[in-house]
């Protein structure tokens, strides 16, 4: 199961539903309360929520770059 908190920005993903292009991988485009998949077969765009794609991702495919911490200052 995918911790809700360790998703990054171009994560790839596969899911448990196909989509109908036949299509298991996306890949995270927008990270929020919504977040926003990008099918990798036909590159349609969706949002889920949140809650609904932690229960629904598999595993991750590849991992997307791990963002520092933000310094202000």
């Amino acid at each position: 199961m995918i911790e809700p908190t360790d998703i990054r920005l171009d994560d790839v993903v596969k899911m448990r539903k196909v989509h109908p292009c036949g299509s298991y991988t996306w890949q995270v485009v927008r990270l929020g309360t919504d977040i926003g998949l990008k099918c990798l077969t036909c590159g349609r765009k969706i949002y889920v929520p949140r809650s609904k794609f932690v229960r629904q991702a598999r595993h991750f495919v590849s991992r997307g770059p791990e963002t520092p911490p933000v310094v202000e200052g």
